[in-house]
């Protein structure tokens, strides 16, 4: 299963509504790149395939294609503010290191 926050779900919605989005869920996908390997991919989508692993959490529908969830099983999404900036923040037991930004990861 996969997670977000209470912190990130309200981001989430604030995102949405200042945008027009509202009623849209999250895509979550795990793409190649990055230092260390793979990247976290976050976007809102209205469209679904039936191959998509559908979660709710919080309030907020998270949407995850069958490749990207093989690596996000039981990821954790948190938003965190700090003195580098604000952002969301994967809490991945998949991932076995990070680079030094932590923006990518390696499994």
């Amino acid at each position: 299963m996969i997670t977000i926050t209470e912190k990130a779900a309200a981001k989430v919605h604030e995102i949405a509504k200042a945008e027009a989005l509202e009623g849209q869920g999250l895509r979550l996908r795990v793409i190649g790149g990055g230092c260390a390997g793979f990247t976290y991919d976050l976007y809102f989508e209205d469209k679904i395939t039936e191959e998509d692993e559908q979660y709710e959490c919080n309030g907020v529908k998270l949407y995850v294609d069958p490749h990207s969830h093989l690596y996000l099983e039981e990821t954790e999404i948190d938003y965190v503010e700090g003195a580098h900036g604000a952002g969301f923040k994967f809490n991945n037991p998949t991932a076995k290191g990070s680079c030094g930004c932590g923006s990518s990861f390696s499994v």
